[in-house]
């Protein structure tokens, strides 16, 4: 369940193991804090973590079943704030979505952002550490941020594609593949939208949590957070209108498909009706004592039928 639990001194690491108990007690030295990672944890599992830290049973209920909705919420004094990972899988073209939720015990589900990079990078930079927990945040938002941006990259490609096939003049219909993409795309806006005012928050120093000199980077992530998520809603009215104009593609191509059968009958009525009439084999009937009587039927019966196909070739009834 534990994947790494770490203390924290003026912005660096303790390189000592410790387990959870003394981990705890470390962290309550002046200047310290303790990162836990943990990963899809039972309630069990939990529960000495819950004990240790004190933490609220809303925030820990939410902890262990995960599938929230993007959120930060406060406890007393402890802030509590849950991030929606997202993969884009090309193949499949669905956005893969993952969960971190953060207490500065970080807790994962799913396909979740591996936080091994932000914990490298962040004790390679004692500086930054020494703000406290708000830096751990705040890294932690960046790199879950940051990854929105190849997932985005993915779904625009496919929205591309489908959008050159609806107007290729191919007689496909990928009304389906339109509609999958959609559903994505609004899972998607479901995963960044509900974060931007909570980072807003974070960014206008709404929580004492947050160090000063952290602030500016919450604005500067916001502003990724916000320009994805405006990427998004041009996405999801570009495939309602990608929707439409395949509907109106699949109409035209029924009409056509209808004008040009009606053509075709039209003139394939002409030798019908004449071959009908002269088939009905009466006795006085004109021209069949006549010798070019035949060749002059075939005769009338060719050039009525190419003045039709002529007609309804001009009137585009025909390709």
């Amino acid at each position: 369940m534990i994947v790494d639990c770490a203390v924290y001194r003026e912005g660096r690491r303790d390189d000592e193991d410790l387990s959870l108990h003394e981990a705890v007690s470390a962290c309550r030295a002046p200047e310290a804090f303790v990162w836990i990672g943990l990963y899809e944890p039972s309630e069990d599992e939990f529960d000495s973590i819950r004990r240790e830290f004190d933490l609220h049973d809303l925030a820990v209920e939410d902890a262990i079943h995960a599938h929230q909705r993007p959120k930060l919420e406060v406890y007393g004094e402890t802030v509590f704030i849950v991030l929606k990972t997202a993969r884009y899988i090309d193949p499949e073209e669905v956005v893969r979505l993952g969960e971190i939720l953060i207490f500065i015990i970080t807790v994962r589900h799913g396909e979740a952002s591996s936080l091994k990079r932000v914990r490298s990078r962040l004790e390679a930079d004692p500086a930054l550490l020494t703000c406290g927990p708000g830096a751990v945040l705040h890294a932690i938002v960046d790199q879950v941020v940051d990854d929105y941006a190849p997932a985005l990259f993915g779904l625009g490609e496919d929205i591309d594609e489908v959008e050159d096939e609806v107007f290729s003049g191919s007689r496909t219909n990928p009304a389906e593949r339109i509609y999958k993409l959609k559903r994505e795309t609004l899972e998607f806006n479901k995963a960044t939208g509900p974060l931007v005012e909570p980072i807003d928050w974070l960014a206008r120093g709404h929580y004492e949590l947050i160090h000063p000199e952290v602030r500016a980077y919450f604005g500067d992530v916001n502003d990724h957070l916000l320009r994805i998520h405006d990427q998004l809603e041009s996405y999801r009215d570009l495939l309602t209108s990608i929707l439409e104009a395949n509907l109106a593609q699949v109409t035209v191509r029924q009409n056509q498909d209808v004008r040009t059968i009606s053509a075709i009958v039209a003139i394939v009525a002409v030798p019908t009706m004449i071959a009908g009439i002269y088939g009905m084999n009466f006795e006085h009937m004109p021209e069949l004592g006549w010798t070019f009587g035949y060749p002059l039927v075939i005769a009338v019966m060719v050039a009525i039928c190419f003045g039709l196909y002529r007609y309804f070739k001009r009137a585009g009834w025909l390709e």
